[in-house]
């Protein structure tokens, strides 16, 4: 039993000290600005800086100027961006230049995923290409993003419904 206790007691100190080294390991490199962050993705991360969100690179230089009031990241060169205040506004995908590839039109709006995004008009969600063109016709109660060919679908309204997956190729 002693040698039990003392083996856990080793090992306790082992982990320890191995977790004390990873501590030490880690540097600031952005300082603290930001009134609210997002992960990085595609070498950029969305920050909220005085009511609006925009996006910064990994050195924390903003290339995209906070003006959006909801974003979403960055895939496959694109972002969800929604505008006109919190209500009555639109969803639009920017690029990284920050200028309009998509203008904004819809209700909702999902980063792409698969060469697809899920954008929702008249409470309905669809599917478009990163040229803003339906590939699926919005007719989904609640869609999610493609992973693996596959889409999660909401069929059935807000009571009774129930999840599906669809795929790309009819």
């Amino acid at each position: 039993m002693k040698k039990i206790i003392f083996g856990f007691a080793v090992l306790l100190m082992v982990v320890a000290a191995v977790g004390s080294v990873w501590a030490l390991n880690w540097q600031m490199v952005i300082q603290p600005q930001f009134d609210d962050a997002q992960t990085f993705s595609e070498g950029l991360a969305a920050v909220y800086i005085g009511g609006k969100w925009g996006f910064i690179d990994q050195t924390g230089k903003i290339v995209i100027n906070p003006r959006f009031d909801k974003v979403g990241r960055f895939s496959q060169g694109l972002a969800p961006v929604w505008t006109g205040g919190m209500f009555g506004g639109k969803w639009g995908f920017i690029g990284r230049d920050g200028n309009y590839v998509i203008q904004p039109q819809f209700d909702g709006a999902l980063p792409f995923s698969e060469d697809l995004a899920a954008v929702a008009i008249n409470g309905k969600w669809g599917f478009i290409n990163t040229s803003g063109q339906f590939m699926i016709n919005p007719q989904f109660d609640k869609a999610g993003d493609f992973s693996q060919g596959l889409a999660p679908v909401w069929r059935g309204g807000i009571f009774g419904g129930k999840w599906g997956y669809i795929s790309k190729q009819p």
